[in-house]
């Protein structure tokens, strides 16, 4: 389109392009036309397609063969991130997830390297979870909580580990056969089935 009236916007356009060096001007062709090329060729498309078809396929597969594996035994269960959070959930339908949330505060609290920050956090995870009238207190006897309490006063990585171990296996005998059962697991597995079934007479 042509315009040469004052004010046309096609003229103060090609004005402006007038501006730039040439060797911008080509460079910008050549991308478009390469781009151009790029976005045309189905093959290239085709490619990614499949390529993220089987990553999602893989990542089915994987998560189907966690869920079976989480009856295995309840190291299984914990060893797996989407277990721990299937469980979790679980748990606070029974009103009890401080025992798992106790738990994994036990092992974050083993990787801690800073002597400083070492007490600090044994004092937060007692007084949240093992002393008496604690706000999310877990179901451990007087004897291994004033054991937990005396270890306090020189505080180590280990000073929790009579106390997850009572926890551990509370969850283990009492709430992991419970959540095996459960109605939610019971779809988990079901649906995992399926897909290992269907990928079975697809191969």
């Amino acid at each position: 389109m042509s315009c040469w009236m004052p004010g046309c916007p096609a003229l103060n356009m090609c004005r402006g392009l007038a501006t730039f060096p040439i060797s911008c001007l080509e460079r910008a062709k050549d991308l478009k036309s390469r781009l151009g090329i790029l976005l045309h060729k189905p093959e290239l498309g085709q490619r990614v397609r499949t390529s993220s078809k089987l990553q999602l396929a893989s990542r089915r597969r994987d998560s189907s063969q966690e869920v079976l594996e989480w009856r295995e035994s309840f190291d299984q269960l914990l060893k797996s991130k989407s277990g721990v959070t299937a469980f979790h959930t679980f748990l606070k339908t029974e009103f009890s997830e401080e025992n798992l949330d106790f738990w994994l505060a036990c092992e974050d609290f083993k990787k801690t390297r800073s002597k400083n920050k070492l007490a600090s956090k044994a004092n937060r995870i007692y007084e949240e979870f093992v002393q008496s009238e604690a706000p999310r207190e877990v179901n451990i006897d007087h004897e291994t909580r004033e054991i937990t309490r005396k270890n306090l006063s020189g505080a180590t990585s280990t000073c929790f580990n009579e106390a997850q171990a009572k926890t551990r296996t509370l969850m283990e005998k009492d709430s992991y056969p419970r959540f095996l059962k459960s109605a939610s697991y019971q779809d988990m597995t079901k649906q995992a089935t399926s897909r290992s079934i269907s990928k079975r007479s697809h191969t």
